[in-house]
């Protein structure tokens, strides 16, 4: 493995990690009426399309930092409705 794919990884798991404090409070406190899910949907729709581009270019670690990340935000989508205020 090279310096550009540890690069890629290391950009990619902190970009991953970014919302991991935000489950972690919805998760925690069931508290989710001040989140957007307007902003979680556009972001998993840009994960996806990142996820197409990393199958295209046979890069491995776009397609498992996005992946991880397309799983997290989608987990926190199904914390927002299931919290959400009726």
């Amino acid at each position: 493995m090279g310096w550009t794919e540890i690069l890629g990884l290391a950009a990619g798991a902190f970009t991953t990690a970014a919302v991991v404090p935000q489950i972690w409070k919805a998760w925690k406190t069931k508290e989710v009426e001040d989140v957007s899910p307007g902003m979680f949907f556009v972001l998993i729709t840009g994960l996806g399309l990142w996820i197409v581009y990393g199958v295209i270019q046979k890069d491995i670690p776009i397609m498992a930092t996005n992946g991880l990340a397309f799983l997290l935000n989608s987990f926190m989508i199904f914390l927002i409705f299931r919290y959400r205020e009726k």
